[in-house]
């Protein structure tokens, strides 16, 4: 009887009314998501040119997922401006493709971020964030990229979850042996990681002098927006809006365009070394 009673409360609540009213003109209609739904794929800007390279900004947070805060100032407003920024100074240079997973004020999931840049075949992700801390004294940019430990966590995760059904840098694994599969797994995320710490030491150099610093060395984290394991990933953490000189900076147009600026140009500079420019 137990098991049945939340079947019960839910016909009720579906039902009830259908026959109180005589079961004549009253219609509870229920939207249900479709099945395998493809996901929506934003839209790339720059030269029309698959050869190109191609880099995916993700402002952090959004919708109704603020991130941190200070007063009117939220992180989600800050990363879009800062990304927008950058996103613009690359597209200036020409060359770069570019994508963004959101323009806008909307809410993208967590694991929806770096499977995008999967799915778009990115070249590089970059996650733009603006940190807080308890004390108002913390302040700087940091650079992360995924821990070691994070990256053996996304690698099983990932082999679990395409069910041999995906594809590594092109090759099929569901068309190779286990032990096979696993080589190709590994050594994608080898290459991945090695661009990634490539890119977060450009990022620190290009910004060291111009922006204040948190950590002046690349930092390492289980970031679950980086467990992308073929494509060289990072998470820029471009201030702390806990502290009012970093939130000052971050809202001008002139911090805004020193930190596009720095950015924009170890993107760059990361795609000509991967080039051997």
């Amino acid at each position: 009887m137990l098991l049945l009673l939340p079947s019960a409360t839910l016909a009720a609540i579906v039902f009830g009314p259908l026959l109180a009213r005589g079961g004549r003109d009253y219609v509870v209609r229920i939207a249900l998501p479709p099945v395998n739904q493809p996901r929506d794929l934003p839209t790339i800007a720059g030269p029309q040119d698959a050869s190109r390279p191609l880099v995916v900004l993700d402002p952090g947070h959004g919708g109704f997922d603020p991130g941190a805060g200070a007063g009117a100032v939220k992180e989600k407003a800050v990363a879009l401006a800062i990304a927008l920024e950058i996103r613009n100074r690359l597209l200036e240079g020409g060359g770069i493709r570019v994508a963004m997973t959101r323009e806008d004020d909307r809410f993208i999931p967590l694991a929806d971020r770096p499977a995008i840049a999967r799915d778009l075949g990115a070249d590089l992700f970059v996650s733009i964030h603006a940190d807080s801390a308890q004390s108002d004294g913390a302040r700087g940019a940091s650079v992360y990229i995924l821990s070691d430990r994070g990256s053996t966590e996304a690698a099983a995760r990932f082999a679990a979850r395409e069910n041999r059904a995906d594809t590594i840098n092109g090759v099929p694994l569901s068309q190779t042996s286990d032990a096979v599969g696993a080589i190709l797994l590994d050594l994608s995320q080898r290459e991945a990681q090695a661009g990634s710490v490539g890119a977060a030491q450009l990022f620190l150099r290009e910004i060291q002098g111009k922006v204040p610093l948190h950590y002046d060395t690349v930092e390492s984290a289980a970031l679950a927006v980086l467990k992308a394991p073929d494509v060289p990933s990072l998470l820029f953490e471009t201030g702390y809006i806990s502290n009012a000189e970093d939130t000052g900076y971050l809202e001008s147009a002139e911090g805004r365009r020193v930190i596009a600026d720095a950015a924009a140009q170890a993107i760059r500079t990361y795609f000509a070394r991967q080039a051997g420019t």
